[in-house]
């Protein structure tokens, strides 16, 4: 049962960075394309429509929302594209882990969030 949660755990994660690819492809068009950079980015992003905290709901984007992304995101897309950069994704995977680029998403999510903080106090805390 575990092997095969870190299976399709490993084939979601395939297929968002081929979809990170497919998106920059000038053969997909704008509307996928868009659906595509949301998709990803709301995979990839810290913060979630429902927060993780709350008891059940918490985790519902991260087993419905999310998946259910990628399966129409991967619908728009043309198959030869698709394919195509599921290749490259494998060949991604099996490189290195970047932790600067990591690093710096979180740098610049606790920086936005500083400022929002400090607007909404600006409005509100006096």
């Amino acid at each position: 049962m575990l092997q095969k949660l870190k299976q399709i755990a490993k084939q979601l994660k395939s297929n968002l960075i081929a979809l990170y690819l497919s998106y920059r492809d000038p053969r997909v068009k704008w509307y996928a394309k868009l659906f595509t950079m949301c998709v990803v980015a709301y995979a990839f992003s810290p913060i979630d429509l429902i927060p993780d905290f709350i008891p059940i709901l918490g985790y519902l984007d991260d087993l419905i929302i999310v998946p259910l992304g990628i399966v129409l995101a991967l619908k728009m897309i043309p198959k030869d594209v698709i394919e195509e950069n599921r290749e490259k994704a494998q060949e991604f995977q099996k490189k290195p882990k970047n932790w600067f680029t990591a690093t710096l998403f979180i740098i610049v999510w606790v920086l936005f969030a500083i400022w929002i903080s400090i607007m909404i106090y600006k409005k509100f805390g006096h």
